[in-house]
C-alpha cells in the first residue's frame, strides 16, 4: 500500500508517525481479510473505510484482486468531488 500523509504542524513527528503506522497496519489488516468491508464511498467506485481510535477515513477501490488506497483524510474535512 502507498501512502502519503499530512498531519497537523501542532503534534509532533513522533505522533504523527505513529497514526500514520496505525492507520497503514489497521487499514492493511482489514482490506486484506475482507475487502468490501468499508461502506461504499462518497465518490462513485469507491468504498470508505473508517479507521477505529483515529479521526480518519481510507477511501480505497477494489479492483480486481487489489485494492487501490486513493487517500487518508480527516474524518471532519470536506471530501473531493473526484479522485
Amino acid at each position: 500500500m502507498h501512502q502519503s500523509a499530512t498531519i497537523s504542524a501542532s503534534i509532533t513527528r513522533g505522533a504523527a508517525a505513529r497514526i500514520v503506522k496505525d492507520i497503514h497496519s489497521k487499514t492493511a489488516r482489514l482490506l486484506s481479510a475482507n475487502p468490501f468491508i468499508g461502506r461504499i464511498g462518497e465518490i462513485e467506485g469507491t468504498r470508505e473505510l473508517v479507521i477505529s481510535g483515529t479521526p480518519f477515513i481510507v477511501a480505497y477501490r477494489v479492483k480486481d484482486t487489489q485494492i487501490e488506497v486513493l487517500f487518508v483524510q480527516h474524518g471532519a474535512r470536506e471530501w473531493p468531488d473526484d479522485v
